[in-house]
C-alpha cells in the first residue's frame, strides 16, 4: 500500500478510533501529517505525469475542446478558482484557501500551456489535488488549460 494511503487511513484511524482528549493527535501533528500525505500524492503524481501524452490528443475543432473544458471546469475547478478563474470560488472564500487570479497578467502559468497541464495534472502540496493522481482523464486536463488559457484568460 502506497505511503499516501496508509498516511490517510492513520489519520482517519486514529481520529474515528480516538479516545479522550488526552489521546488525541495534536492539531499541529494532524496538519503535519495531511502536508505529508499531500506531497506523497504530488510526488506520485509527478512520477506517472507524461508529457508526451498531450501530443498524441486530437480534438474536432477548438470548440469542442473548449466545450469539454467549460464542463471540466464547472465540475471540478470553480469550487475554488470561481467561474471567472479570478480564485474567489465558495470553497476558497469559505475555507479562506488562497488561490491565484489565473486571469492576472502576472499570474505564473500565463503564457505556459504545458506548466498549466502539469501543474493540474500534479497539483501541489497545499490546496491543489493531484488531478491526474485522482483519475482526471489527459483530455480533460488539457481540455481545462484550453478553456483557462483561451477564454477565461482573454476574457470571453
Amino acid at each position: 500500500m502506497n505511503k499516501t494511503i496508509v498516511g490517510l487511513f492513520l489519520v482517519l484511524l486514529l481520529s474515528a478510533c480516538g479516545g479522550g482528549a488526552d489521546e488525541e493527535m495534536p492539531a499541529v501533528d494532524q496538519e503535519e501529517a495531511l502536508r505529508a500525505a499531500r506531497a506523497d500524492s504530488v510526488a506520485q503524481a509527478a512520477e506517472m505525469y507524461d508529457a508526451a501524452v498531450f501530443d498524441t490528443l486530437t480534438w474536432e475543432n477548438d470548440n469542442a475542446r473548449w466545450e469539454r473544458g467549460g464542463v471540466v471546469w464547472s465540475f471540478t475547478c470553480q469550487r475554488c478558482h470561481g467561474a471567472d478563474g479570478t480564485g474567489q470560488g465558495p470553497d476558497a472564500v469559505t475555507f479562506n484557501i488562497e488561490v491565484p487570479d489565473m486571469t492576472a497578467a502576472d499570474w505564473r502559468y500565463a503564457d505556459d500551456i504545458p506548466a498549466t497541464r502539469e501543474f493540474i495534472f500534479v497539483g501541489h502540496d497545499s490546496e491543489m489535488p493531484s488531478l491526474g493522481l485522482i483519475g482526471l482523464p489527459y483530455s480533460d486536463v488539457d481540455a481545462s488549460t484550453h478553456y483557462i488559457h483561451d477564454l477565461l484568460r482573454s476574457g470571453e
